[in-house]
């Protein structure tokens, strides 16, 4: 019997009977004004994205499936699956799924050429993800030509190249600091670092640096990071490398804080002993914002905060936003920082277009970046390769 249907026969039964029914009466109003605000009917007409629920590993293991099943399992597995969905959106991608626009340039109205032009890929990264193993995921994108530029800092250029002349090592976050201050190695999270790397990247680059001026002075090479980057990436030969990579794929490294690292030790070295080098910022930032404004299609997919995503994202500005954005990092949007911003805020500039598909994955990237990776990209590149055989 419920609740409502107690008190109607418990009021019939008082009215036949005599002596006090007030104690009895407010209990009964009591259990249902508590009933009525714990047990409150549902209104099923809510949007939702399908039920809730898990991979069953009694079917066996199968790992396509258990990352399809994310979609399903809620909190950040659910918003890793929407990453990965998004960028597939942005692989698959082709200006011929698109009507001709009525102002097309005649280059557009050839099919071959609508067929071929594809979603400009932003890639921005900052510099800890270069330190760990998460290198040699972005080496392969890059390899492979899967993304169209590259935001870093200059801890993603240097510690890149400086793995390619030492070795990192896996340590631990809890260990004595003022001891490897004192010993000369370098602690970014769990992973060490010899000071001799360092020193190895001085020797490897101080030379270069001699060469890049002598070329500014005699013809009149003016040197934006991009261009650095580029005539270092062709110098280090070696196929480990990230930079090795864009070089020969001619993919542009953006660095906009070249000087904040190693890398800017290196430059203020250098201006002792041969003073004059000139960096031409505003070149790199010209080339940036130019490729997004004359992007048909943009995505990008930032790793971390700070300045490569907002540089990223601002130079989609120029272009009213972004048509895809995924973003994986695990800052916090309540101090007001540009690094913990959820997209919807970049929407509110005109970074990420109004409706566009976006998400923020709140999680390590070293952790969910190689799924990502492995869902998107590699599937959709292995899957090309046996198509075409």
């Amino acid at each position: 019997m419920c609740i409502r249907d107690r008190f109607n026969s418990l009021e019939r039964m008082n009215s036949k009977e005599e002596g006090p029914k007030e104690e009895t009466t407010k209990k009964v109003t009591e259990e249902i004004i508590a009933h009525e605000n714990v047990l409150r009917a549902s209104d099923r007409d809510f949007p939702n994205r399908g039920l809730v629920a898990g991979y069953d590993f009694n079917k066996g293991l199968n790992y396509e499936a258990l990352f399809k099943s994310y979609a399903t399992v809620g909190f950040q597995a659910a918003s890793l699956s929407r990453a990965i969905e998004i960028i597939n959106q942005m692989i698959s991608w082709r200006l011929s799924d698109q009507p001709v626009a009525e102002n097309e340039s005649e280059e557009y109205l050839d099919p071959v050429v609508r067929s071929n032009t594809r979603c400009t890929i932003f890639l921005g990264y900052t510099s800890n993800m270069v330190s760990s193993g998460l290198r040699e995921i972005i080496r392969y994108l890059v390899q492979h030509k899967m993304v169209s530029a590259i935001v870093t800092t200059a801890g993603g250029i240097e510690e890149d190249f400086i793995k390619c002349l030492g070795t990192t090592y896996l340590g631990d976050f809890f260990v004595c600091d003022e001891e490897f201050r004192k010993k000369g190695l370098n602690r970014i999270g769990n992973l060490f670092v010899p000071n001799d790397n360092y020193c190895k990247f001085e020797d490897w680059l101080m030379p270069l640096l001699d060469e890049m001026l002598a070329e500014q002075k005699a013809n009149g090479t003016i040197w934006s990071p991009s261009k650095m980057i580029k005539r270092l990436g062709e110098r280090i030969n070696n196929p480990e490398s990230i930079y090795y990579w864009a070089a020969k794929n001619d993919i542009p490294v953006f660095c906009p804080a070249l000087t904040d690292g190693s890398f800017g030790d290196m430059l203020f070295f250098h201006s002792y002993r041969k003073p004059g080098f000139i960096v031409d910022i505003v070149h790199d930032i010209r080339e940036l914002n130019r490729m997004a404004i004359n992007a048909k299609r943009s995505g990008v997919i930032i790793l971390g905060g700070g300045i490569i995503k907002h540089h990223i994202l601002n130079a989609n500005m120029m272009r009213n936003g972004t048509e895809y954005a995924v973003y994986v990092n695990t800052g916090q949007e309540f101090d007001g920082s540009d690094a913990g911003a959820r997209p919807s805020e970049a929407v509110s500039w005109g970074k990420i277009k109004i409706g566009a598909p976006s998400i923020k994955v709140c999680a390590d990237a070293t952790i969910v970046f190689p799924i990502i990776v492995a869902e998107t990209f590699v599937r959709n590149f292995e899957k090309a390769a046996r198509t075409s055989k």
